[in-house]
């Protein structure tokens, strides 16, 4: 028996509300196949399951808010069979509480919503609840006895009446996830003004004669270079959990994006080192598309192994970040201007960016972060290798 459970989506994530199940009972399940749609305090997300079975018990209902980690659905592995496994205790409780008591000694009468004089069925506390949250007690439907209005009726309705200030929830996601950063990672900090010429001169060679929507642009030329700079530096590239550094499955990147409507969201490009810029680049269109429609994958969201914010766009020289829990590393990219710089005894105008890391001094040191910069500064004078 599989337990499924509400994953975990980042550090800024506590709990999460079902919108909707995409399985049923039955059905079959491969790795990697959405059956969820969750709503986080950053997006609606589509959930993965990353274990292979047959779909045993849907635990919660759309509409439930469970905390990280509670199982939520179980699956049958090979060889079992619905008829000899046993039920999850949660999908019993959640049996008895939907299921109204039966009255002994009358017989079973038809749910009835009014009382006498046509006065809706409720109890005391919940006529006084629903008065003081302004909701009219005829438009309820009641689950209790005869269809009687309780105060989880009227709790029920209030909750799906009030309007979800996401920007709110975002912002307060967002101070909870830096707060316990900033507490419990000693930070240290490294910046470097790194040339730009020969990778603004490669991409406009490069994207001579393509239209708009094929050309590259400079930050796909970034990620790159970290990514492949993070090969020689793993260290830096992983995740501090349960007091001990665990590296990366992979280089997956999370991309710092900036929502319409405020707020910020880290989803990963997986695997960045392996691919070819084209690649790099449409992928990241469609990434930071879906993440300001809010149609992330749970996957997107959890696999990160390391930030990357570029704020060059917002006319910003330089960024100085906050890691990420349970990431260990962060690096912030400025924008790209001309600058004073020597070049063979010579001073010139060069377009430069200043490159920033943010690092985590119980895994790596300023001398291997120094390095690491280092690392990509060496990979952007190189376009063609990248």
């Amino acid at each position: 028996m599989i337990e499924f459970r509400m994953p975990s989506l980042g550090a800024d994530m506590d709990e999460g509300t079902l919108l909707e199940w995409q399985v049923a009972p039955g059905d079959a399940v491969r790795r990697g196949q959405v059956v969820a749609l969750v709503d986080t305090a950053k997006a609606a997300v589509e959930i993965e399951c990353w274990q292979a079975g047959r779909v045993f018990e849907l635990l919660i209902r759309p509409g439930d808010k469970v905390p990280v980690g509670t199982p939520i659905a179980t699956l049958l592995e090979a060889g079992e069979s619905p008829e000899t496994a046993p039920r999850h205790p949660l999908a019993i409780i959640a049996q008895r509480a939907a299921t109204p008591p039966t009255p002994m000694l009358a017989p079973a009468a038809a749910p009835a919503t009014a009382g006498p004089h046509g006065r809706p069925r409720i109890s005391p506390a919940a006529r006084k609840r629903a008065a003081e949250l302004g909701i009219d007690p005829a438009a309820l439907t009641g689950t209790g006895p005869q269809g009687a209005v309780g105060l989880e009726d009227v709790e029920a309705a209030a909750k799906r009446a009030a309007p979800i200030d996401r920007q709110a929830a975002m912002r307060q996601a967002i101070a909870a996830a830096m707060s316990r950063s900033k507490r419990e990672i000693p930070h240290y900090y490294l910046g470097e003004t790194v040339p730009l010429a020969a990778a603004m001169a490669w991409l406009v060679a490069r994207n001579a004669g393509r239209p708009p929507e094929a050309r590259l642009l400079p930050g796909v030329l970034v990620l790159k270079a970290i990514a492949l700079a993070l090969r020689e530096y793993p260290q830096l590239n992983g995740y501090w959990v349960d007091g001990a550094f665990r590296p990366g499955p992979g280089i997956h990147l999370g991309v710092a994006v900036a929502l319409r409507r405020g707020g910020l969201i880290a989803p990963a490009l997986h695997d960045v080192a392996d691919k070819p810029l084209e690649q790099l680049m449409g992928e990241m269109g469609d990434l930071v598309q879906r993440a300001r429609s809010g149609s992330l994958r749970s996957s997107e969201l959890a696999d990160a192994t390391l930030t990357v914010t570029q704020l060059g766009d917002q006319g910003v020289d330089s960024v100085f970040g906050v890691i990420y829990p349970p990431q260990v590393a962060l690096v912030g990219v400025g924008r790209i201007a001309e600058r004073p710089w020597v070049e063979e005894g010579r001073l010139c105008a060069v377009p430069c960016a200043v490159f920033s890391l943010a690092a985590d001094h119980r895994v790596s040191d300023g001398h291997y972060g120094a390095r690491f910069l280092a690392e990509v500064r060496r990979r952007l004078q190189t376009p063609d290798d990248l």
